[in-house]
Protein backbone atom coordinates (compact mmCIF):
# COMPACT_ATOMS: atom_id res chain seq x y z
CA UNK A 1 0.00 0.00 0.00
CA UNK A 2 1.00 3.23 -0.73
CA UNK A 3 2.25 5.50 1.89
CA UNK A 4 0.02 8.52 1.58
CA UNK A 5 -2.48 6.08 1.57
CA UNK A 6 -4.32 5.60 5.27
CA UNK A 7 -6.89 3.50 6.68
CA UNK A 8 -9.29 4.28 9.45
CA UNK A 9 -11.59 1.56 10.94
CA UNK A 10 -14.17 2.77 13.40
CA UNK A 11 -15.41 0.08 15.58
CA UNK A 12 -18.76 1.48 16.87
CA UNK A 13 -21.50 0.44 18.67
CA UNK A 14 -24.12 0.98 15.78
CA UNK A 15 -21.58 0.93 13.05
CA UNK A 16 -18.10 -0.60 11.80
CA UNK A 17 -16.86 2.41 9.45
CA UNK A 18 -13.78 1.35 7.39
CA UNK A 19 -12.42 4.50 5.25
CA UNK A 20 -9.52 5.09 3.13
CA UNK A 21 -7.92 8.06 2.33
CA UNK A 22 -4.97 9.91 0.94
CA UNK A 23 -3.37 13.48 0.90
CA UNK A 24 -3.72 15.34 -1.99
CA UNK A 25 -0.95 17.61 -3.50
CA UNK A 26 -2.62 20.38 -1.28
CA UNK A 27 -2.30 18.61 1.77
CA UNK A 28 -6.25 17.76 1.82
CA UNK A 29 -8.21 14.43 3.01
CA UNK A 30 -9.25 12.73 -0.27
CA UNK A 31 -11.45 9.89 0.61
CA UNK A 32 -10.93 6.81 -1.58
CA UNK A 33 -13.25 4.34 -0.52
CA UNK A 34 -16.01 4.15 2.10
CA UNK A 35 -17.61 0.76 3.83
CA UNK A 36 -19.66 0.69 6.50
CA UNK A 37 -21.69 -2.52 8.45
CA UNK A 38 -24.00 -2.93 10.95
CA UNK A 39 -21.86 -3.62 14.42
CA UNK A 40 -22.85 -6.72 16.22
CA UNK A 41 -21.02 -7.51 18.82
CA UNK A 42 -20.10 -4.28 20.36
CA UNK A 43 -21.90 -2.96 23.19
CA UNK A 44 -21.66 0.81 24.64
CA UNK A 45 -18.22 0.65 22.85
CA UNK A 46 -16.76 -2.65 24.23
CA UNK A 47 -16.22 -5.62 22.57
CA UNK A 48 -18.55 -8.39 23.61
CA UNK A 49 -19.21 -10.78 20.86
CA UNK A 50 -15.85 -11.48 19.01
CA UNK A 51 -16.81 -13.49 15.95
CA UNK A 52 -19.70 -10.94 14.95
CA UNK A 53 -17.58 -8.25 15.02
CA UNK A 54 -14.93 -9.79 13.20
CA UNK A 55 -17.64 -10.67 10.45
CA UNK A 56 -18.97 -6.95 10.68
CA UNK A 57 -15.29 -5.17 10.43
CA UNK A 58 -14.71 -7.85 7.57
CA UNK A 59 -17.86 -6.60 5.71
CA UNK A 60 -16.96 -3.02 6.04
CA UNK A 61 -13.53 -3.55 4.89
CA UNK A 62 -14.61 -5.79 1.47
CA UNK A 63 -16.94 -2.68 0.90
CA UNK A 64 -14.13 -0.07 1.60
CA UNK A 65 -11.85 -2.25 -1.09
CA UNK A 66 -14.77 -2.46 -3.37
CA UNK A 67 -15.67 1.24 -3.77
CA UNK A 68 -11.63 2.22 -3.78
CA UNK A 69 -10.91 -1.11 -5.99
CA UNK A 70 -7.83 -1.54 -4.20
CA UNK A 71 -6.64 -3.93 -1.06
CA UNK A 72 -6.61 -2.88 2.79
CA UNK A 73 -3.76 -4.25 4.60
CA UNK A 74 -3.27 -2.25 7.78
CA UNK A 75 -5.60 -0.22 9.84
CA UNK A 76 -5.46 2.77 12.54
CA UNK A 77 -8.25 1.73 15.07
CA UNK A 78 -10.11 4.10 17.54
CA UNK A 79 -10.74 2.29 21.18
CA UNK A 80 -13.46 4.23 23.34
CA UNK A 81 -16.43 2.89 25.70
CA UNK A 82 -16.60 3.02 29.12
CA UNK A 83 -14.14 1.61 31.24
CA UNK A 84 -12.01 4.73 29.44
CA UNK A 85 -11.30 6.96 32.50
CA UNK A 86 -9.04 10.03 32.98
CA UNK A 87 -6.85 11.60 35.88
CA UNK A 88 -4.68 14.71 36.44
CA UNK A 89 -1.25 13.34 37.80
CA UNK A 90 1.43 15.39 38.25
CA UNK A 91 5.11 14.27 39.00
CA UNK A 92 8.71 15.53 38.88
CA UNK A 93 12.36 13.82 38.25
CA UNK A 94 15.73 15.66 39.64
CA UNK A 95 18.28 15.07 36.78
CA UNK A 96 21.59 14.36 37.88
CA UNK A 97 23.33 17.11 35.89
CA UNK A 98 21.78 19.95 35.77
CA UNK A 99 24.91 22.29 33.82
CA UNK A 100 23.28 20.34 30.60
CA UNK A 101 20.43 21.89 28.99
CA UNK A 102 17.15 19.39 29.27
CA UNK A 103 16.40 17.69 26.47
CA UNK A 104 14.13 14.84 24.95
CA UNK A 105 15.32 12.16 26.89
CA UNK A 106 14.65 13.80 30.36
CA UNK A 107 10.78 13.96 29.41
CA UNK A 108 10.87 10.64 28.43
CA UNK A 109 12.09 9.49 31.64
CA UNK A 110 9.75 11.73 33.16
CA UNK A 111 7.07 10.10 30.95
CA UNK A 112 8.00 7.03 31.58
CA UNK A 113 8.02 7.62 35.31
CA UNK A 114 4.33 8.49 35.37
CA UNK A 115 3.68 4.32 33.27
CA UNK A 116 4.77 3.31 36.50
CA UNK A 117 1.84 4.45 38.40
CA UNK A 118 -0.39 1.77 39.98
CA UNK A 119 -3.59 1.16 38.34
CA UNK A 120 -6.39 -0.86 39.26
CA UNK A 121 -6.26 -4.36 38.18
CA UNK A 122 -6.67 -4.95 34.33
CA UNK A 123 -6.11 -1.06 33.95
CA UNK A 124 -3.58 0.25 31.66
CA UNK A 125 -1.96 3.59 31.06
CA UNK A 126 -3.65 4.30 27.16
CA UNK A 127 -2.25 8.38 27.13
CA UNK A 128 0.28 10.51 29.10
CA UNK A 129 -0.56 13.81 27.90
CA UNK A 130 2.22 16.50 29.53
CA UNK A 131 -0.11 19.95 30.25
CA UNK A 132 2.95 22.46 31.29
CA UNK A 133 5.79 22.02 32.92
CA UNK A 134 7.68 23.59 35.61
CA UNK A 135 11.43 23.71 35.59
CA UNK A 136 13.15 24.60 39.32
CA UNK A 137 9.68 25.84 40.37
CA UNK A 138 9.38 28.07 37.09
CA UNK A 139 5.79 27.52 36.07
CA UNK A 140 3.91 27.71 33.25
CA UNK A 141 6.66 26.64 30.74
CA UNK A 142 5.04 25.18 27.81
CA UNK A 143 8.06 23.53 26.05
CA UNK A 144 11.37 22.65 28.92
CA UNK A 145 13.82 21.70 26.12
CA UNK A 146 16.64 23.73 25.60
CA UNK A 147 16.31 25.21 29.57
CA UNK A 148 19.01 24.30 32.58
CA UNK A 149 17.30 23.43 35.87
CA UNK A 150 18.13 20.41 38.13
CA UNK A 151 14.48 19.78 38.92
CA UNK A 152 11.77 19.26 36.21
CA UNK A 153 8.24 18.85 36.60
CA UNK A 154 4.96 18.50 34.94
CA UNK A 155 1.22 18.34 34.94
CA UNK A 156 -0.19 15.18 33.00
CA UNK A 157 -3.81 14.27 32.01
CA UNK A 158 -3.14 10.29 32.30
CA UNK A 159 -6.02 8.46 30.14
CA UNK A 160 -7.01 4.64 31.59
CA UNK A 161 -8.52 1.97 29.62
CA UNK A 162 -9.10 -1.97 30.09
CA UNK A 163 -6.72 -3.73 28.91
CA UNK A 164 -9.09 -6.82 27.66
CA UNK A 165 -11.10 -4.53 26.02
CA UNK A 166 -8.70 -3.13 23.99
CA UNK A 167 -6.70 -6.92 23.47
CA UNK A 168 -9.98 -7.98 22.39
CA UNK A 169 -10.06 -4.88 19.91
CA UNK A 170 -6.78 -5.70 18.25
CA UNK A 171 -7.58 -9.87 18.40
CA UNK A 172 -10.52 -8.65 16.22
CA UNK A 173 -8.58 -6.24 13.57
CA UNK A 174 -6.22 -9.20 13.57
CA UNK A 175 -8.73 -12.52 13.18
CA UNK A 176 -10.15 -10.14 10.12
CA UNK A 177 -6.36 -10.48 8.23
CA UNK A 178 -5.67 -7.04 9.07
CA UNK A 179 -2.57 -5.54 10.42
CA UNK A 180 -2.85 -3.02 13.27
CA UNK A 181 -1.43 -0.57 12.52
CA UNK A 182 -2.05 2.04 15.11
CA UNK A 183 -5.13 2.71 18.07
CA UNK A 184 -5.93 6.23 18.89
CA UNK A 185 -8.12 7.49 21.37
CA UNK A 186 -11.60 8.04 19.47
CA UNK A 187 -12.01 11.19 21.43
CA UNK A 188 -9.10 12.43 19.87
CA UNK A 189 -9.43 11.23 16.46
CA UNK A 190 -12.96 12.69 16.69
CA UNK A 191 -11.31 15.83 17.38
CA UNK A 192 -8.42 16.42 14.81
CA UNK A 193 -11.24 16.02 12.16
CA UNK A 194 -14.06 18.69 13.18
CA UNK A 195 -11.79 21.34 15.29
CA UNK A 196 -9.91 24.13 14.06
CA UNK A 197 -6.42 24.58 15.64
CA UNK A 198 -8.48 28.62 16.56
CA UNK A 199 -10.90 26.50 18.97
CA UNK A 200 -8.45 24.27 20.33
CA UNK A 201 -6.38 27.60 21.18
CA UNK A 202 -9.37 29.36 22.79
CA UNK A 203 -11.08 26.02 24.38
CA UNK A 204 -13.45 24.51 23.38
CA UNK A 205 -15.88 21.04 24.09
CA UNK A 206 -16.02 18.25 21.93
CA UNK A 207 -18.95 16.20 22.70
CA UNK A 208 -19.22 13.53 19.92
CA UNK A 209 -22.61 11.41 20.87
CA UNK A 210 -22.21 7.81 19.51
CA UNK A 211 -24.41 4.93 19.49
CA UNK A 212 -23.24 3.80 22.81
CA UNK A 213 -21.22 6.20 24.28
CA UNK A 214 -20.64 10.10 24.60
CA UNK A 215 -17.23 10.97 23.90
CA UNK A 216 -16.16 14.07 25.40
CA UNK A 217 -12.32 15.67 24.56
CA UNK A 218 -11.85 19.47 26.05
CA UNK A 219 -9.13 21.41 24.84
CA UNK A 220 -7.65 24.74 25.60
CA UNK A 221 -4.41 26.42 24.40
CA UNK A 222 -3.88 23.99 21.73
CA UNK A 223 -3.45 20.88 24.37
CA UNK A 224 -6.43 18.43 25.43
CA UNK A 225 -7.20 18.92 29.29
CA UNK A 226 -9.55 16.55 29.72
CA UNK A 227 -11.36 13.11 28.19
CA UNK A 228 -13.99 11.38 28.98
CA UNK A 229 -16.41 8.55 28.07
CA UNK A 230 -20.11 8.74 29.08
CA UNK A 231 -22.23 5.17 28.55
CA UNK A 232 -25.05 6.54 27.29
CA UNK A 233 -25.73 7.08 23.76
CA UNK A 234 -28.16 7.63 20.74
CA UNK A 235 -29.57 4.05 21.33
CA UNK A 236 -30.81 4.84 24.96
CA UNK A 237 -32.97 7.41 23.09
CA UNK A 238 -34.54 4.75 20.60
CA UNK A 239 -34.93 2.20 23.60
CA UNK A 240 -37.23 5.19 25.29
CA UNK A 241 -39.11 5.66 21.88
CA UNK A 242 -39.34 2.02 21.83
CA UNK A 243 -40.66 1.71 25.84
CA UNK A 244 -42.78 4.45 25.45
CA UNK A 245 -44.80 4.16 22.82
CA UNK A 246 -44.40 0.02 22.89
CA UNK A 247 -42.77 -0.70 19.14
CA UNK A 248 -40.31 -2.20 17.54
CA UNK A 249 -36.68 -0.93 17.83
CA UNK A 250 -36.46 -0.37 14.11
CA UNK A 251 -39.44 1.85 14.29
CA UNK A 252 -38.05 3.73 16.87
CA UNK A 253 -35.07 4.67 15.11
CA UNK A 254 -36.88 5.91 11.96
CA UNK A 255 -39.22 7.84 14.12
CA UNK A 256 -36.22 9.37 15.97
CA UNK A 257 -34.24 10.02 12.52
CA UNK A 258 -37.37 11.00 10.51
CA UNK A 259 -39.52 13.22 13.40
CA UNK A 260 -37.46 13.19 16.14
CA UNK A 261 -36.79 16.81 17.84
CA UNK A 262 -35.01 17.67 21.21
CA UNK A 263 -37.57 20.59 22.06
CA UNK A 264 -40.88 19.75 23.12
CA UNK A 265 -42.20 23.42 22.38
CA UNK A 266 -41.74 22.57 18.23
CA UNK A 267 -44.61 20.28 18.15
CA UNK A 268 -48.72 20.54 17.55
CA UNK A 269 -50.43 18.86 19.42
CA UNK A 270 -52.12 17.34 16.62
CA UNK A 271 -48.93 16.45 14.35
CA UNK A 272 -49.42 12.88 14.38
CA UNK A 273 -47.49 9.66 13.00
CA UNK A 274 -49.11 6.25 11.94
CA UNK A 275 -46.88 3.86 12.57
CA UNK A 276 -48.28 -0.03 11.22
CA UNK A 277 -49.39 -2.64 13.14
CA UNK A 278 -47.33 -6.15 14.10
CA UNK A 279 -49.19 -8.60 12.01
CA UNK A 280 -52.75 -7.53 11.18
CA UNK A 281 -52.67 -5.60 14.28
CA UNK A 282 -54.01 -2.06 14.21
CA UNK A 283 -51.49 0.55 13.45
CA UNK A 284 -50.38 3.09 16.14
CA UNK A 285 -50.49 6.94 16.50
CA UNK A 286 -48.42 8.17 17.96
CA UNK A 287 -48.44 12.51 18.60
CA UNK A 288 -44.99 14.18 17.82
CA UNK A 289 -45.55 15.97 20.81
CA UNK A 290 -44.98 13.08 23.36
CA UNK A 291 -42.12 11.70 20.60
CA UNK A 292 -40.35 14.53 21.24
CA UNK A 293 -40.79 14.55 24.92
CA UNK A 294 -39.64 11.39 25.13
CA UNK A 295 -36.51 11.99 23.32
CA UNK A 296 -35.89 15.24 25.34
CA UNK A 297 -35.97 13.77 28.51
CA UNK A 298 -33.24 11.20 27.56
CA UNK A 299 -30.94 13.99 25.74
CA UNK A 300 -31.42 16.41 28.70
CA UNK A 301 -29.32 13.50 30.70
CA UNK A 302 -27.07 12.87 28.70
CA UNK A 303 -26.20 16.49 28.01
CA UNK A 304 -25.96 17.20 31.83
CA UNK A 305 -23.76 14.34 33.00
CA UNK A 306 -21.29 16.10 29.70
CA UNK A 307 -22.00 19.28 31.64
CA UNK A 308 -20.45 18.04 34.93
CA UNK A 309 -17.26 16.46 33.36
CA UNK A 310 -17.00 20.30 31.77
CA UNK A 311 -17.11 21.71 35.35
CA UNK A 312 -14.90 18.77 36.75
CA UNK A 313 -12.27 20.75 34.35
CA UNK A 314 -12.77 24.07 35.73
CA UNK A 315 -14.92 25.62 33.32
CA UNK A 316 -16.21 28.12 35.60
CA UNK A 317 -12.86 28.99 36.63
CA UNK A 318 -12.14 32.42 34.87
CA UNK A 319 -8.37 31.13 33.64
CA UNK A 320 -9.95 27.51 32.42
CA UNK A 321 -13.11 29.14 30.62
CA UNK A 322 -13.96 27.76 26.77
CA UNK A 323 -14.19 30.63 24.93
CA UNK A 324 -15.09 28.44 21.89
CA UNK A 325 -17.87 27.19 23.94
CA UNK A 326 -19.07 23.39 22.61
CA UNK A 327 -18.87 20.98 19.01
CA UNK A 328 -21.40 18.17 19.05
CA UNK A 329 -20.32 15.70 16.51
CA UNK A 330 -21.53 11.99 15.89
CA UNK A 331 -24.65 10.53 14.70
CA UNK A 332 -26.08 11.34 17.58
CA UNK A 333 -25.53 15.44 16.20
CA UNK A 334 -28.01 15.22 13.92
CA UNK A 335 -31.05 15.33 16.16
CA UNK A 336 -33.53 18.45 15.49
CA UNK A 337 -33.04 21.44 17.73
CA UNK A 338 -29.92 19.83 20.06
CA UNK A 339 -27.60 22.19 19.48
CA UNK A 340 -30.74 25.20 21.03
CA UNK A 341 -31.43 22.94 23.90
CA UNK A 342 -26.92 22.50 24.41
CA UNK A 343 -27.13 26.26 24.63
CA UNK A 344 -29.96 26.58 26.80
CA UNK A 345 -28.55 23.68 29.23
CA UNK A 346 -25.05 24.72 29.72
CA UNK A 347 -24.97 28.79 28.69
CA UNK A 348 -22.34 27.82 25.92
CA UNK A 349 -21.90 28.74 22.35
CA UNK A 350 -22.65 25.56 20.59
CA UNK A 351 -22.10 24.39 16.78
CA UNK A 352 -22.52 21.09 14.92
CA UNK A 353 -18.81 19.54 13.99
CA UNK A 354 -18.27 18.20 10.81
CA UNK A 355 -15.28 16.66 9.57
CA UNK A 356 -14.50 18.94 6.76
CA UNK A 357 -11.74 20.73 8.26
CA UNK A 358 -9.23 18.83 6.48
CA UNK A 359 -11.17 17.11 3.62
CA UNK A 360 -10.62 18.21 -0.14
CA UNK A 361 -13.45 20.27 -1.49
CA UNK A 362 -15.09 18.02 -3.74
CA UNK A 363 -15.61 15.47 -1.47
CA UNK A 364 -19.04 13.25 -1.42
CA UNK A 365 -21.85 14.97 1.41
CA UNK A 366 -22.27 11.42 2.74
CA UNK A 367 -18.40 12.17 3.91
CA UNK A 368 -18.51 15.66 5.66
CA UNK A 369 -21.56 14.34 7.69
CA UNK A 370 -21.04 14.20 11.77
CA UNK A 371 -21.40 10.55 11.39
CA UNK A 372 -18.26 10.19 10.30
CA UNK A 373 -15.98 12.73 12.37
CA UNK A 374 -14.30 9.56 13.94
CA UNK A 375 -13.46 7.49 10.72
CA UNK A 376 -11.95 10.94 9.03
CA UNK A 377 -9.82 11.31 12.28
CA UNK A 378 -8.62 8.09 12.43
CA UNK A 379 -7.44 8.53 8.48
CA UNK A 380 -5.92 11.81 9.42
CA UNK A 381 -4.32 9.70 12.46
CA UNK A 382 -2.57 7.18 9.99
CA UNK A 383 -1.68 9.84 7.72
CA UNK A 384 0.51 11.09 10.27
CA UNK A 385 1.99 8.16 11.68
CA UNK A 386 3.07 6.66 7.81
CA UNK A 387 4.41 10.47 7.33
CA UNK A 388 6.14 9.86 10.65
CA UNK A 389 7.51 6.39 9.89
CA UNK A 390 8.61 7.90 6.17
CA UNK A 391 10.92 11.06 8.41
CA UNK A 392 12.11 8.22 10.41
CA UNK A 393 13.48 6.19 7.36
CA UNK A 394 14.98 8.80 5.98
CA UNK A 395 16.81 9.78 8.94
CA UNK A 396 18.56 6.29 9.20
CA UNK A 397 19.36 6.30 5.57
CA UNK A 398 21.12 9.83 6.09
CA UNK A 399 22.18 10.07 9.40
CA UNK A 400 22.37 14.24 10.17
CA UNK A 401 25.18 16.14 11.86
CA UNK A 402 24.90 17.49 15.41
CA UNK A 403 24.39 20.70 14.51
CA UNK A 404 21.06 19.82 12.50
CA UNK A 405 19.53 17.94 14.68
CA UNK A 406 19.54 20.76 17.12
CA UNK A 407 18.20 22.69 14.83
CA UNK A 408 15.13 20.83 14.31
CA UNK A 409 14.44 18.79 17.48
CA UNK A 410 12.21 21.36 19.42
CA UNK A 411 9.76 21.56 16.25
CA UNK A 412 9.26 17.88 16.16
CA UNK A 413 8.76 16.99 19.34
CA UNK A 414 5.18 17.45 20.48
CA UNK A 415 4.12 15.15 17.81
CA UNK A 416 6.86 12.90 18.49
CA UNK A 417 6.68 12.33 22.01
CA UNK A 418 2.94 12.10 22.72
CA UNK A 419 2.35 9.57 20.02
CA UNK A 420 4.83 7.08 21.38
CA UNK A 421 2.86 5.75 23.96
CA UNK A 422 0.25 4.88 22.00
CA UNK A 423 2.66 3.17 19.70
CA UNK A 424 4.26 1.20 22.37
CA UNK A 425 0.71 0.29 23.22
CA UNK A 426 -0.20 -0.56 19.86
CA UNK A 427 3.56 -2.51 19.87
CA UNK A 428 2.44 -4.68 23.12
CA UNK A 429 -1.00 -5.26 22.14
CA UNK A 430 0.22 -6.74 18.84
CA UNK A 431 3.18 -8.89 20.85
CA UNK A 432 0.74 -10.44 23.46
CA UNK A 433 -1.30 -11.79 20.28
CA UNK A 434 1.30 -12.73 18.27
CA UNK A 435 2.19 -14.74 21.59
CA UNK A 436 -1.32 -16.06 22.79
CA UNK A 437 -2.29 -17.80 19.15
Amino acid sequence: MDHNIAVGLDIGTTKIVAMIGRKNEYGKLEILGIGKSKSLGVHRGVVNNITQTIQSIQQAIQEAEASAEMKIEGVTVGIAGQHIRSLQHSDYITRPNSDLVIDEEDIDRLINQVHKLVMLPGEEIIHVLPQEYKVDGQAEIKEPIGMYGGRLEANFHVVVGQVSSIRNIGRCVQSSGLNLEGITLEPLASANAVLSQEEKEAGVALIDIGGGTTDLAIFRDGIIRHTAVIPFGGNVITEDIKEGCSIIEKQAELLKIKFGSAWPGENKENEIVSIPGLRGREPKEITLKNLSKIIHARVVEIIEQVYVEIKNYGHEEQKKKLIAGIVLTGGGAQLKHLKQLVEYITGMDTRIGYPNEHLAGDSDEEITSPLYATAVGLVLDGIKRNERKKVELKEKLSPKTVEEKQEEKPVEKPTKERRSFLDKLTERVKDFLDNAE
